[in-house]
C-alpha cells in the first residue's frame, strides 16, 4: 500500500448513458441556500418543468418568504424554512462536531445542518427519492432528473456529472492550474438520494458530501449520469477557503485513496495517515513550485500561492492521531443517525406527507406555503401542496 492522494476516482462510481434508462418521478427537490432568491430560478424552473415540490432551506441573505414569492410567482409547489430561527437540537449533536468544536478545524457552516434536516424531513414525510441541488448549480437538461429518479432503483445514491467549473477544494485546482492532472467526482452539489441512503448524514465538515455516500465502514453502491453545470466562482479569492477545507479534503482524500487501492476503514491507522499527510503536503509544496513557475498573472499567481500556503500551515497542524480520533466518532455518528432513522420510521411508519413532517418536526409556525398565502388574485390552494401560511 502506498498511502497517497488519487488524482481521480471515477472508478469507483457506475457510469450509466441516460439514454438508456427510463425515467420515474422524484419527491422533492432540495435546496439549501444562503444567497438572495434570484439564485434560486434555476431550482424554481426546474421544479416547476417536473412538476415536483420544492424545499429550500434559508439562512443569512435568503429568507423563507422571499423564497416562497420567487416560487408563488412561478407557479411552482414550494415549502420554505428559516433555518436561522429553528432549534439546533432538531438534528443530533455528533461526535464528530464535539471533536472539533474548540479546535480551529471548526466548521463555521449550516450546509450539513440543512441536508440532515432535509433527510429527516424526507423519512417523516415517507419520501423515496430525493434530489439535493445547489443554488449555484444549473440543470441543462431537467429530464436528467428523471433518469437519475429511476437509477435509485438501483443505486442508492446517483450524482449528476459536472460540466461546469469543476467543484474541487481549493488544493485540488491549483492542481489542475497549474498543469497538473485532477479531476472530480460526484457531490451534494447535483445528488439524487434514494430511501436507501437515507441512513447516511452530513457531518459538519468539508467534503461532507463524500462521507455522506459512505455507510459507516465502505462506498455505498453509486453512480453518475446526466450533467450539471456549476457557475463560476474564484477559489483564491480568500485563503480561509483553504484553511477550511485542508481537514476534510484530506481526510476525504485519504479514505477514497484506500478505496481507489481496493482496502477499507481498517487500513486507515496512524500509520496509514503520518504518510498520507507527509504526501499530502509535499503535493502542496510541489503545486507551490509549479504555480510560481507557470504563465498565471501575476495577481492571480500571488493568491493561489497564498491560498496554497494556508491550507499547508492547516494541514501541519493535523496529526495522525486527529484523523484516527475523527474517524471513529464519525464511525459512531453513523450508527447514532440509523438509530435515530430507524425510530423515526418506527413512529411515524410509512410517513404521511410533508405537512406531517414538518408538524412532527415542532417547525410548523416557521414553514412558508407557495399556495396557501392569500393572495389579491384568489390563486387557489394546489392539490398535495403544504397547508402551511407564511409566519408573520
Amino acid at each position: 500500500m502506498s498511502p497517497r492522494q488519487h488524482e481521480s476516482h471515477q472508478s469507483l462510481l457506475a457510469h450509466r448513458d441516460r439514454a438508456a434508462v427510463s425515467g420515474a418521478a422524484m419527491d422533492a427537490i432540495i435546496v439549501p441556500t444562503a444567497r438572495p432568491p434570484a439564485y434560486l430560478r434555476q431550482a424554481i424552473a426546474v421544479a416547476g418543468e417536473r412538476d415536483v415540490l420544492l424545499l429550500v432551506l434559508c439562512s443569512k441573505r435568503s429568507t423563507g418568504s422571499d423564497a416562497i414569492l420567487e416560487a408563488k410567482n412561478a407557479g411552482v409547489r414550494a415549502l420554505a424554512l428559516d433555518v436561522d430561527l429553528l432549534d439546533p437540537g432538531l438534528v443530533p449533536d455528533f461526535a464528530t462536531d464535539r471533536l472539533l468544536r474548540f479546535t480551529r478545524f471548526r466548521r463555521l457552516t449550516d450546509t450539513s445542518f440543512k441536508r440532515n434536516l432535509a433527510l429527516l424531513i424526507a423519512v417523516l414525510a415517507g419520501w423515496k427519492r430525493i434530489l439535493f441541488l445547489d443554488d449555484d448549480i444549473e440543470l441543462p437538461n431537467p429530464a436528467d432528473l428523471g433518469v437519475a429518479a429511476a437509477l435509485l432503483g438501483e443505486y442508492p445514491v446517483v450524482g449528476l456529472a459536472n460540466a461546469g467549473m469543476p467543484d474541487n477544494s481549493v488544493v485540488c485546482h491549483a492542481i489542475r492550474d497549474a498543469g497538473g492532472t485532477q479531476d472530480t467526482f460526484i457531490g451534494g452539489g447535483a445528488l439524487a438520494v434514494g430511501e436507501a441512503a437515507f441512513s447516511s448524514f452530513f457531518p459538519n465538515i468539508y467534503n461532507e458530501d463524500w462521507f455522506f455516500l459512505l455507510d459507516g465502514m465502505k462506498l455505498r453502491p453509486s453512480a453518475i449520469t446526466g450533467t450539471a453545470i456549476q457557475k463560476p466562482y474564484n477559489p483564491y479569492r480568500d485563503t480561509r477557503r483553504a484553511r477550511n477545507e485542508e481537514l476534510g479534503d484530506t481526510l476525504a482524500e485519504g479514505v477514497f485513496g484506500l478505496f481507489d487501492s481496493e482496502l477499507g476503514l481498517p487500513q486507515a491507522d496512524k500509520a496509514y495517515w503520518r504518510e498520507f499527510l507527509a504526501d499530502r503536503r509535499r503535493i502542496i509544496r510541489d503545486t507551490i513550485d509549479q504555480v510560481e513557475a507557470a504563465p498565471i498573472e501575476s495577481g492571480e499567481r500571488a493568491r493561489m500561492v497564498d491560498s496554497l500556503r494556508a491550507a499547508i500551515g492547516r494541514s501541519l497542524l493535523i496529526s495522525p492521531e486527529l484523523c484516527v480520533r475523527y474517524l471513529r466518532a464519525w464511525q459512531r455518528d453513523c450508527v447514532s443517525w440509523r438509530q435515530r432513522v430507524t425510530d423515526l420510521r418506527r413512529d411515524h411508519h410509512g410517513g404521511s406527507g410533508v405537512e406531517h413532517a414538518v408538524e412532527a418536526l415542532g417547525i410548523p409556525l416557521l414553514a412558508q406555503s407557495a399556495f396557501d398565502v392569500k393572495v389579491s388574485t384568489g390563486a387557489k390552494r394546489r392539490s398535495g401542496a403544504p397547508r402551511f401560511a407564511a409566519s408573520a
